[in-house]
């Protein structure tokens, strides 16, 4: 009878090999019809330092960002909350007013994100990134 059983066992064996075959060609077409996200950054277009050390007076709107992400307009500490109603203030006067921040090195990301964002949402396009 165990001669009989083992027999019968390898009888019911299932081959795996068609199953791994059809399994690979799947594969092989998901890979090749991916499609593949392309990733978007903030461009900076970095300028070189001029030897001039005279700073033009200009009608734009200057935000000057901190090491630790403290927010200042015109030497006045600002919160996040205001920038918004900051720059439609001062467009008001000047409509062709860009805005321009500043960032420490050590700034984060975020905070020039939201003041962006801000800005935008004032109607202001022309928004310019600078590091100190």
């Amino acid at each position: 009878m165990s001669l009989g059983k083992s027999r019968l066992e390898e009888d019911t064996q299932i081959d795996l090999t068609p199953m791994l075959d059809v399994v690979f060609i799947l594969l092989i077409f998901f890979v090749v019809t991916a499609a593949f996200v392309d990733e978007t950054a903030i461009d900076l277009q970095h300028q070189p330092p001029s030897n001039n050390a005279t700073v033009e007076k200009s009608d734009d709107i200057i935000f000057q960002v901190s090491a630790n992400n403290d927010i200042s307009l015109d030497g006045r500490r600002v919160d996040i909350r205001s920038v918004r109603a900051n720059v439609e203030r001062l467009r008001a006067s000047n409509r062709d007013a860009k805005v321009i921040i500043s960032t420490d090195s050590w700034a984060l990301t975020e905070t020039y994100i939201r003041i962006a964002d801000q800005a935008r949402a004032a109607g202001v396009e022309d928004i310019v990134l600078t590091t100190r």
